[in-house]
């Protein structure tokens, strides 16, 4: 089927490239027209969170109903009761409560109910000890549910902009909620480095620039189409970036995988056609079984049960979809247009593209110089070109070596001749890297680990020097009392919290109702910090033990909730889960490549060594993250892991190596099908895909790890822990594991008891016949034969390359199971 598809977007390129161009601006014109509705919507099922801001949504609806609240953090010389401050801070609270309105009444930004430090419910919301006493103070700022990611962070920027110009006032917007995200440069860097491996790996400006604009479309199109999704189902503002991260990396592998089995195919003597066909036939069987790898390892995520993770995994699907359909259809068109000229390159694309890049990375660093003089340089040698004629000639190729001259062959062969040796030292260094997962702690991190210079961070600082660390996250205690229940009883409550070690204060309980009270709320600050395990402690010492004793024998029902006590919950709500999709993931990556290969142990280690690399990924991770090191580097503090991180890293890791594992594991059964010699197909395997993997694999590293230069700290994390993944995977794991193991079992690797292998459904990643044999009536044909008329085409095409003196018919080949 994708052979079909490949020929009639082959021969009609117009009309393929057409539709997509369609395609693209409809979607895009709907995106600009509709907008994105990003929102997380943090709700944990049947948990206290949950169960106290439906108190707070029934009885005290002014505080909101999401949990999403901010912070107006403010700062005078003179004090923040001085009646000049009072005032201009009084007038901005009356802005934010009406959202800014224009000269119409019509308001600007999302509005948000303020609670103000000078009114009676903001009562201990003024610093009044310490050398910060009577100078800072805060209002609270609570947000609908309705106000997403986007509205929020734009209400955040109109607090900033609209900050009283007192002399001695500082006002700074507060909370994650409140915080304006840049819009992320840093993926330049990874298409800039690309552009550079592609040249190198290719010799070939137009073949480098296929892979890179296939990925470009299809990650344009996927976030595109995520922001349309985001009206129907909870996805977060940051899915965008992790969407783009994940579909560049996927993007260019997919192309560049399809782009090398065509000049495979052109060296071999095939027309471009056949080529384009072939190479969709294996290379583009591979993609698709990859792509729907990642997507299924990316929608489990949905069974998780909380919305805004589930749309994560919606929103990355998305987009690995759409660079997987344009990696199988827009490329064989751009083929069908390109020819044996992905095989030509002239000095001055060579030399515009390398300008090109360097224009790109000064672009994602921030270096506007480098950018510009990249740019003309650019510029500059392509209308240099026009009168220079050297810069119009072809750029002399590189004669291919055989494979079994090529170092990645000698390479395997070492390998495989001391294998327990290999195999041992691999696996103990993913070991000694792994190591730190052990003290892994989840939890979430707070506006701690924000840079310095935001506001989100500075507010934070200065409300813990003004009030302590515990004021950055304070929780509510919701109090719905029985007909029976006298108020003496929550007297007694208070009590109990205020003596309750680790609480820093507890404001009076206040009712919904004072003459007719249906429900009373409580605010309790902690000593210690959000993030801090202390705070966590105290959250399940409330729920456990102070509260029950405190209303045994009356009808009090009691909830801790806030946005701290919610993050709580979901830490303690994905750790219960966590093991249980850790197992269906690696069960359905261990079932689709039996299925694929047929065979019981390749899968089996495959899952055990995908284990190892990204247990050594957590490792370092959490080195880096939970203990701080090199944190001063990266602009990051120590902290707790995010708790919905590791199931993301677990799933685009294992999604993610699963291109490689195909692509180079069909590769090795290919060769055992048609020669029945397990060592050496090995070697000839890895040796025929090691280039195109490693040229992946330092593509898809620069790219996660150019992630790292953004300030969101979880952003950084999963930038680490993706490109430290695949660099394990593609060089310990692919370059000696996998040769080690399989040389020690030999035919074993492919052995399939025959009850199981009748069961299995059949799916071949790679054609029946030889992916490189022409069909029938498809001579060969030497790429000079078919080479342009231009003269300076003809010296650049490469010398036929000479065919194989027989490639055994499918009923020849020995079948697997004939071995035993």
């Amino acid at each position: 089927m994708l052979g079909r598809l490949a020929g009639w977007c082959f021969d009609h390129r117009i009309k393929a490239v057409g539709v997509w161009l369609v395609a693209l601006f409809t979607i895009f014109g709907a995106a600009g027209t509709v907008g994105s509705h990003f929102s997380a919507s943090s709700a944990v099922p049947d948990s206290g969170s949950a169960a106290g801001f439906a108190v707070l949504e029934e009885h005290f609806p002014e505080l909101g109903t999401g949990g999403q609240s901010g912070t107006i953090v403010f700062k005078a010389r003179q004090g923040v009761e001085e009646p000049e401050v009072r005032a201009a801070m009084e007038e901005l609270f009356g802005l934010v409560d009406a959202g800014f309105p224009d000269s119409d009444g019509v308001p600007q930004y999302p509005g948000g109910t303020v609670i103000s430090p000078y009114s009676e419910r903001g009562q201990g919301q003024i610093a009044r000890s310490g050398p910060l006493a009577n100078q800072v103070a805060y209002a609270q700022v609570n947000l609908s549910a309705a106000v997403d990611d986007t509205e929020s962070g734009r209400l955040g920027q109109a607090i900033s902009e609209h900050a009283p110009a007192i002399d001695g006032l500082e006002v700074l917007p507060g909370g994650q909620y409140l915080a304006v995200v840049e819009p992320p440069q840093t993926e330049l860097i990874g298409l800039a480095f690309a552009m550079l491996v592609l040249i190198i790996a290719f010799g070939s400006v137009l073949a480098m620039g296929l892979p890179i604009a296939v990925a470009l479309g299809g990650v344009g199109a996927g976030i595109a189409t995520t922001l349309l999704l985001s009206h129907l189902f909870t996805i977060p503002a940051e899915t965008t970036l992790l969407a783009m991260m994940i579909g560049l990396g996927v993007g260019i592998d997919y192309a560049l995988f399809i782009v090398s089995r065509y000049r495979e195919g052109l060296h071999a003597g095939l027309s471009p056609r056949h080529a384009t066909v072939a190479a969709m036939e294996s290379a583009g069987r591979a993609v698709v079984f990859a792509g729907t790898t990642v997507m299924i390892s990316m929608l489990g995520l949905l069974l998780v049960g909380i919305g805004w993770i589930g749309g994560m995994g919606i929103g990355v699907s998305t987009t690995v979809l759409a660079t997987m359909l344009t990696s199988t259809t827009l490329l064989p068109a751009l083929l069908g247009f390109a020819r044996q000229r992905v095989e030509l390159t002239r000095w001055r694309g060579l030399l515009a593209a390398g300008f090109t890049a360097v224009a790109l990375l000064g672009l994602g660093i921030g270096f506007a110089p480098l950018a510009a003089i990249g740019a003309v340089l650019a510029a500059l040698t392509l209308l240099a070109s026009l009168a220079v004629r050297p810069l119009r000639r072809p750029v002399p190729r590189r004669m291919s070596k055989p494979v079994r001259a090529t170092y990645a062959y000698r390479w395997s062969r070492t390998i495989q001749h001391h294998p327990w040796r290999w195999l041992i030292g691999a696996t103990a260094l993913l070991l000694v890297l792994a190591a730190p997962v052990t003290s892994l702690r989840l939890g979430w991190a707070d506006e701690g680990n924000f840079p310095k210079n935001t506001t989100t961070r500075q507010a934070y600082d200065l409300l813990a020097q003004g009030f302590g660390d515990g004021f950055n996250g304070p929780f509510l205690i919701t109090v719905v009392p029985d007909t029976d229940d006298s108020p003496e009883a929550i007297v007694r409550l208070h009590r109990a919290l205020e003596q309750t070690a680790g609480v820093a204060a507890v404001t009076p309980p206040t009712a919904d109702d004072p003459a007719q009270p249906a429900a009373y709320l409580m605010g309790l600050v902690a000593t210690t910090a959000p993030q801090d395990e202390g705070t966590s402690d105290l959250v399940r010492r409330l729920r456990n033990d102070v509260i029950p004793v405190a209303v045994a024998g009356t009808g009090l029902d009691v909830q801790v909730t806030g946005s701290a006590a919610t993050n709580i919950d979901i830490t303690d709500y994905l750790a219960e889960r966590m093991p249980i999709f850790f197992g269906a993931v690696l069960v359905l990556s261990f079932l689709l490549l039996m299925t694929v290969f047929r065979s019981l142990l390749v899968p089996l280690k495959a899952v055990v060594m995908n284990v190892l690399s990204i247990g050594a990924a957590y490792g370092v991770v959490v080195a880096v993250f939970q203990w701080g090191w090199a944190g001063e580097l990266l602009g990051i503090e120590g902290g707790p892991i995010n708790p919905f991180i590791p199931m993301m890293l677990f799933a685009v890791v294992f999604g993610l190596s699963m291109d490689y594992e195909v692509f180079m594991l069909s590769r090795i059964r290919e060769e055992y099908l048609r020669t029945g010699d397990a060592t050496t197909s090995v070697a000839d395997g890895l040796a025929s895909t090691a280039r195109v993997i490693t040229a992946a694999a330092a593509i898809m590293v620069v790219v996660f790890a150019s992630f790292m230069l953004e300030d969101i700290r979880e952003i950084k994390l999963f930038g680490l822990g993706l490109a430290l993944a695949v660099l394990l995977d593609a060089t310990l794991v692919r370059m000696v594991v996998v040769p080690a193991t399989m040389e020690l079992l030999g035919d074993r690797n492919w052995w399939l008891p025959r009850w199981l292998d009748r069961l299995l459904p059949h799916v071949e990643i790679e054609r029946t016949e030889h992916p490189l044999q022409p069909p029938v009536g498809d001579e060969p044909q030497p790429v000079v034969a078919t080479a342009p008329a231009d003269p300076d085409v003809r010296a650049a095409e490469p010398q036929p390359v000479a065919r194989a003196a027989s490639v055994p018919s499918p009923s020849s080949r020995p079948s697997p199971r004939a071995w035993w």
